[in-house]
């Protein structure tokens, strides 16, 4: 890591991530940048070890979390902050630097909302969770259209469909229990 890249005191780091890269900005206890580079990846974790334990803000999203995780385990403060609570701090035209700026000062307001960093198994179960209500909503939106289908089949050629469809029987079952009682 080159000698620019080396952290100075900061009491405050706002990181803006980015597909490739990581902006960092670190501002002084009066909201002076400090500091302001960019990372990729495996740099960013050895620019946290050798800095002072601070605070660090990140928006909040589902790729932090890990990151986020990582950078507490080398003792710093970790503050994940909703997206639409950074804009308001947004000083000009957008672009990565001045949104990492914008985290670390949001970061430092007394009033902010924060998300709370999840362990590994919490970002797992929701993961299941939100997996197992799509494949729930799914399989809701797609047996009300096969049944759909079916009906209109059997409505238009049933002699077709029981030469096409050897289950036929099974999805007349399907739509019989699917149509409400009269």
């Amino acid at each position: 890591m080159a000698d620019r890249n080396l952290p100075r005191p900061a009491a405050v780091y706002g990181i803006d991530i980015g597909k490739n890269l990581f902006h960092v900005v670190g501002l002084s206890c009066d909201g002076t940048p400090v500091q302001k580079f960019r990372f990729r990846g495996d740099t960013l974790l050895q620019f946290f070890a050798r800095a002072q334990p601070s605070i660090v803000g990140m928006e909040s999203c589902v790729g932090p979390q890990w990151l986020a995780r990582k950078i507490q385990a080398l003792g710093h403060k970790v503050r994940l902050i909703p997206v639409q609570f950074v804009k308001p701090y947004v000083k000009s035209n957008k672009n990565d630097i001045i949104d990492a700026e914008a985290i670390a000062e949001a970061a430092t307001r007394p009033t902010m909302r924060f998300v709370a960093v999840k362990e590994e198994d919490q970002v797992d179960l929701q993961a299941r969770f939100l997996r197992h209500s799509n494949a729930r909503q799914l399989e809701i939106e797609y047996s009300g259209t096969l049944t759909q289908r079916y009906t209109v089949l059997e409505a238009e050629s049933p002699r077709l469909i029981d030469q096409a469809c050897p289950r036929a029987d099974h999805l007349a079952r399907i739509r019989d229990a699917a149509l409400p009682v009269a």
